[in-house]
């Protein structure tokens, strides 16, 4: 059985910073695409960072939204099975509830929802300005 935990959310002010950590279990080494994505009250679900496990290193092969780039960082620690999200200057705007996913990319990963099958529980960051 495939879990997801994450872990790290909180209450910031702007400018601050915050670590989210999630940690896999059960995970198929087939599941080569984890992202963290983002949820604020009454929108949409967007992705903020992801990763190609496959492409290997602590950096992977890596991409971001524009909204977040430059100031978030998303790395992993294969040993842990754990992805991190570390994000710096944090806005206001960037208040929501924090998901972390995996899903399989043959080619390659994508911010795309529909590409993940697993998601954590979400974890919930609040920026104050």
């Amino acid at each position: 059985q495939v879990q997801l935990v994450e872990s790290g959310g909180g209450s910031v002010q702007a400018g601050g910073s915050l670590r989210l950590s999630c940690v896999a279990s059960g995970l198929s080494s087939i599941n080569n695409c984890r992202a963290w994505f983002r949820q604020a009250a009454g929108k949409e679900r967007e992705v903020g960072a992801l990763i190609n496990t496959a492409s290997g290193g602590i950096g992977g092969g890596t991409g971001y939204a524009d909204t977040v780039k430059a100031r978030f960082t998303i790395s992993q620690d294969i040993a842990r099975n754990t992805i991190y999200l570390q994000m710096n200057s944090l806005k206001p705007e960037d208040s929501a509830t924090y998901y972390c996913a995996t899903g399989y990319g043959r080619v390659g990963c994508d911010g795309a929802p529909s590409r993940y099958n697993y998601w954590g529980q979400g974890t919930q960051v609040t920026v104050s300005s």
